[in-house]
């Protein structure tokens, strides 16, 4: 489909708009935003059908995972809303004042927090719904109270201007500013860029590639007055693997490794690129067996030819790799251009820190198998990738000096530690965090998953001796 990119005067006028709504939805109550919060999610359950015929019709993502995935954004929705009536983005410290001098002394002093403003929301090309025009990112933020203006993903045009449609509807249903939720659209970085730089953008939010986040990143910080960018890069989420775990199951755990690979066509920010194993006889079974696993898999097409391109370039990149060997694939392209075959290739650790190009995330269906003989290797491997928004741990359940090792390891360079299972899935809780250390995420101290992602647009400030009206207010904004 033909896109059409916004022109300048189009995103200045969304940013305007949202502008505009900015002040009065920071001073909003907790009934208001969770009336509109609720109401959106209510709409998109009214529209279910039309919604997933329009995204299989242009993601292939096929109407089962996509009905999971409009469930998961009207759980985000509903879950904000509560969130919100639940006063927690109204939230405030305070400290009873204190006679004398400081540092013993102190005047009264509450420290609550403020709706930074319009945010830039870039959507994401494999989560059409859910972290799209009404995803997470969208509902955290007006959580917040900040208004949003919406860069609509290239891959699913027609699904983003139905949805926006929808919300466009919910608002004047409700009597609400229009400007609270605007969308611009456009294939290339211009449109991006423009909105990046507005002056009126208070805050970014970003789920996409490390190349394009970085670029958007500069802009953030290169603007007269930088804002913060909430950027979510790419991540290799690396599995370890005891042999204590692997033995007698290692069909069981190949499976389990294939279908996590599989899903989404391994084009999630989960999806496991890299399995540490010990060099030893299980290793040597469990290899044979995912590898069986995988071409068995029958996998659909590619989200977008330009995804396809990357993982093709990527995969060609890794074997062609010195110290690399295919286990399952090729770097020859074969059959279908938007049908990839499932990838596997092995190495050993020494290699594995040694080039820094293995270090790279493949977005798609590809893992690198690491070899490593002791659990020093292990940790020099995990130290190599750097940053990472998962590593998931397989036989560390019982307490040991190695388990304790790699625990502490696996912690200094993930978001989310996982001890059993497979990355792939990430609930929405108060608990989650959906980010790491660089180059993960450019900001791992904040979520984009979970209802802290609402934290990353609310500002602290301390209110020093603050008259009795205004602390009548109760943490809303004046």
């Amino acid at each position: 489909m033909q896109i059409q990119d916004s022109s300048p005067d189009e995103i200045d006028s969304a940013v305007l708009a949202a502008s505009q709504a900015s002040s009065a939805w920071a001073q909003s109550s907790a009934e208001d935003r969770a009336r509109l919060l609720q109401a959106l999610a209510d709409d998109l359950q009214g529209h279910r059908d039309a919604l997933v015929d329009i995204a299989d019709d242009e993601t292939s993502l096929g109407p089962g995972r996509l009905n999971s995935e409009l469930d998961r954004t009207i759980f985000q929705l509903g879950g904000f809303a509560d969130h919100v009536t639940a006063g927690t983005a109204f939230a405030a410290s305070e400290d009873a004042p204190i006679a004398g001098a400081p540092p013993r002394g102190r005047p009264h002093l509450v420290r609550v927090r403020v709706p930074v403003g319009p945010v830039a929301m870039f959507s994401a090309s494999n989560f059409p719904l859910a972290f799209s025009v009404l995803g997470g990112d969208t509902a955290s933020a007006l959580a917040a109270g900040c208004p949003v203006v919406v860069k609509a993903h290239p891959g699913h045009p027609r699904l983003s201007r139905y949805v926006f449609e929808v919300a466009r509807s919910t608002l004047g249903r409700l009597e609400y500013p229009q400007g609270l939720l605007g969308m611009v659209e456009g294939a290339g970085i211009d449109v991006g860029v423009r909105l990046v730089r507005h002056p009126d953008i208070a805050a970014v939010a970003f789920t996409g590639s490390y190349r394009g986040g970085i670029a958007l990143w500069e802009h953030a910080n290169s603007r007269p007055r930088p804002i913060p960018f909430y950027g979510e890069l790419g991540s290799i989420n690396p599995v370890v693997a005891m042999p204590s775990a692997l033995a007698n199951r290692e069909e069981e755990f190949a499976q389990m490794l294939a279908n996590s690979m599989e899903f989404g066509c391994g084009q999630i920010c989960t999806s496991p690129g890299v399995l540490v194993l010990f060099e030893d006889d299980t290793a040597d079974v469990f290899e044979s067996a995912l590898r069986d696993a995988l071409e068995a898999k029958s996998l659909h097409a590619m989200l977008t030819p330009g995804m396809k391109r990357n993982f093709d370039n990527g995969v060609a990149r890794l074997f062609d790799t010195p110290g690399v060997q295919a286990v399952l694939g090729s770097k020859v392209v074969h059959g279908d251009h938007m049908l990839p075959k499932p990838v596997l290739a092995k190495t050993s650790a020494r290699n594995f820190v040694a080039q820094p190009t293995l270090h790279e995330e493949i977005f798609g269906p590809a893992c690198l198998l690491v070899r490593v003989t002791s659990v020093d290797e292990i940790e020099d491997v995990l130290r190599a990738i750097g940053g990472s928004l998962t590593v998931t741990l397989w036989g560390a359940e019982a307490e040991s000096a190695d388990a304790q090792r790699i625990t502490a390891c696996a912690t200094r360079i993930a978001g989310r530690v996982l001890f059993g299972g497979v990355p792939t899935g990430v609930s929405v809780a108060s608990s989650q965090h959906h980010g790491g250390p660089w180059p993960a995420s450019t900001q791992p101290f904040t979520t984009s998953v979970g209802y802290d992602a609402m934290n990353r647009f609310l500002r602290p400030v301390t209110l020093q001796s603050p008259p009795a009206w205004v602390l009548d207010r109760k943490g809303r904004p004046c």
